[in-house]
């Protein structure tokens, strides 16, 4: 197809060439749109001028499929797709998922686990001097030695273990001009260290001086205090202002990260969203009935990019990095009005967001000057006091939308930081989105209500969503619609015991809100969470941290936030027993869950425990009266002497409080 890059040889011959510059090795099916790396990365290739092949999902048992182009000129660029292939292929529960959102047909196994490191040791193997570049998800967030949550182990960097000669980490625009321009110019891939956005592997005799080292991969896989610290330093320098060089050993040699690439301005972004992209699948996955991905995006804008929210578990902020930089106004309105022009287009935008949607300027007037502060968050615990908040232009730029004839709808559906629109004393913008931009739902996400386990998250207090919520539905009662928000809940996270679940679930009644949807945290490559499962430490503290490592304790705290569920009552019940709330099973407003019929037989079994236990303080004499006190003697009901019986003997009342552990 003349309109797509070739995915095969007979593509390549059809435009007459003898040989591509580049092959790109993709782990999803081909999907020529902008939400995809390897669209952007091949089209941009393509407006240099380079001659690009996509390979998509190549079979690794047939080595016709890797030489079916021939020897690249300049070499061989390798990704998993937009997911790291082990989270595309298994669930948090380490089971195999039955579909595949990124390929054809939604099919199961075209891709291998591992993705990037078994393509490249196939191509290595294939064209031992061709150069190899790795990218994408999988390859930045492993560019470390990293815990792996499905070996349940310490991996080296996957370029140790892959055997390419660069990662191109983060968004990798910047990097993929500079090392095609050299490559083309006649660089060996060898000599090119000194691109900002990449690693590579030397020896220790060869770094240049200026670096910060942390722990070796033979260190953090046996020491976790060294893999939190190691964390902490990575984190303390992914910043394209003040980021340093940071090495890591590994046996013999040494991974070099190379500083952050600079975020892509305005201009730039432009260029790269005006590329020629056809925005839909390749029409060789027709007769498989396309490619599931394309469904939430093909009518859907992107206009900003990065999050200085920058949550723990969120793997954001560590590839695309905490600046913000936005595309202009004239440039989305553009794209917008080519929908219109789409025949498959029926007149509604699905989306016009980001990693975060309601940010559209940097954080604050030194963002850009001086990079982000280092290991502190813009907007948790609390704001930054020097926060700049502002949403006149997002606001603006919807208004535009709205306008623009064949458009009849514009929706924003998910990525509202709340906490950030609380702060803006305006509320036009939030009067408009209420008014305009909502499908029935907004996605939001508080994650938890334990301060705690927000804290863990690097997320605001639960006020905050309270606060947000209240007026959503404030401001959507005045205008006489019915729209609800759907918050985006995780269990298990690290922080979270039984007891904050539990907590959970009692917000989630009084709110009366019963989530369809959970995420039991998923411990993915080198997200701060992630560095706190698996070593029980803040990396940047160093102090403990509680984590749920044992499977039926996180299935109870899952189960708890979906209390309702009749299919979750028999684990809610083990839950609350477990954590001595047994007055929370029962019927009464304040229970959580009807007895189970083993509850039920349960809480009947203690209570004739108690009942049979021999009282204390009875009298046991011979003649003595059943019952009766031995030693008190009758309470006098007022007075003094009613004062000095209670100091003596205590209260009826006491020791009826709960113990520490609340039981």
């Amino acid at each position: 197809m003349r309109d797509f890059l070739p995915i095969c040889r007979a593509d390549m011959e059809a435009r007459g060439w003898e040989q591509v510059d580049f092959v790109y090795i993709s782990g999803d099916s081909y999907i020529d749109h902008p939400s995809f790396g390897a669209a952007i990365i091949t089209r941009l290739l393509e407006d240099r001028g380079y001659r690009v092949a996509i390979l998509p999902q190549p079979d690794i048992g047939d080595e016709a499929v890797f030489t079916q182009f021939g020897t690249p000129r300049l070499g061989f660029m390798i990704s998993s797709g937009n997911v790291d292939s082990m989270v595309n292929h298994y669930t948090v529960a380490k089971k195999r998922r039955s579909t595949d959102f990124y390929t054809a047909g939604g099919e199961m196994g075209r891709r291998p686990d591992r993705a990037v490191t078994v393509y490249t040791r196939t191509v290595r193997r294939l064209y031992p001097q061709s150069a190899i570049i790795i990218g994408g998800v999988e390859a930045s967030l492993r560019r470390f030695a990293h815990y792996d949550y499905w070996d349940d182990k310490v991996r080296p960097s996957i370029l140790a273990d892959s055997g390419a000669d660069l990662i191109s980490y983060g968004m990798g625009e910047y990097q993929t001009i500079e090392l095609a321009d050299r490559l083309a110019a006649g660089e060996p891939i060898s000599a090119i260290t000194d691109v900002r956005g990449t690693c590579y592997m030397t020896t220790r005799d060869q770094l240049a001086p200026g670096f910060v080292e942390c722990a070796s991969f033979e260190k953090v896989r046996e020491n976790k205090l060294s893999y939190a610290k190691a964390t902490a330093i990575q984190y303390g320098e992914f910043d394209y202002a003040r980021g340093r060089t940071v090495v890591q050993k590994h046996g013999d040699r040494v991974l070099v990260q190379n500083p952050p690439a600079k975020p892509l301005d305005t201009e730039m972004l432009d260029y790269v969203y005006a590329l020629p992209y056809q925005r839909t699948y390749h029409p060789s996955y027709e007769k498989l009935g396309g490619v599931p991905a394309i469904k939430e995006v093909e009518f859907s804008i992107i206009h900003n990019r990065g999050c200085f929210g920058a949550c723990n578990f969120c793997a954001i902020a560590v590839h695309q990095g905490r600046h913000i930089t936005c595309r202009s106004t004239q440039s989305v309105l553009k794209e917008a009005k080519a929908l219109t022009e789409n025949p498959r287009f029926k007149g509604y935008i699905h989306d016009v967001g980001g990693p975060t949607a309601n940010f559209r300027q940097p954080s604050c007037s030194g963002q850009l000057e001086r990079g982000m502060c280092k290991n502190k968050k813009c907007l948790a615990p609390t704001p930054c006091p020097r926060l700049q908040v502002d949403h006149r232009e997002y606001d603006e730029l919807l208004s535009d939308m709205r306008k623009i004839p064949g458009i009849k709808k514009v929706f924003v559906r998910s990525g509202i930081r709340f906490d950030y629109l609380n702060l803006d004393k305006d509320q036009s913008f939030f009067d408009h989105l209420v008014a305009h931009h909502v499908s029935g739902q907004l996605k939001v996400a508080p994650e938890h209500c334990s301060a705690g386990v927000l804290a863990a998250m690097g997320k605001p207090a639960i006020a905050a969503y309270k606060r947000f919520q209240s007026q959503f539905y404030k401001k959507t009662a005045k205008i006489g619609k019915k729209q609800y928000l759907v918050p985006y809940l995780m269990s298990s996270h690290p922080g979270s015991g039984l007891k904050e679940a539990i907590d959970l679930a009692l917000f989630l009644k009084e709110e009366g809100l019963h989530p369809q949807q959970v995420q039991d945290f998923y411990p993915t490559p080198n997200t701060v969470s992630t560095c706190m499962y698996y070593t029980g430490l803040d990396p940047f503290t160093l102090q403990p941290v509680y984590v749920a490592t044992d499977p039926h304790e996180k299935a109870m705290q899952r189960a708890l936030i979906q209390y309702f569920l009749p299919q979750n009552r028999a684990l809610v019940c083990e839950a609350l027993l477990r954590a001595g709330r047994a007055d929370l099973i029962g019927v009464g407003k304040n229970c959580l869950v009807r007895p189970d019929q083993k509850t039920a037989a349960i809480l009947q079994a203690r209570r004739e425990k108690v009942q049979q236990r021999p009282q204390k303080g009875r009298d046991r004499r011979p003649g003595g009266k059943k019952g009766s006190p031995a030693g008190r003697g009758k309470r006098p009901a007022t007075g003094k002497g009613a004062d000095r019986w209670q100091a003596q003997n205590g209260s009826r009342k006491s020791g009826g409080g709960q113990r520490k552990g609340g039981r």
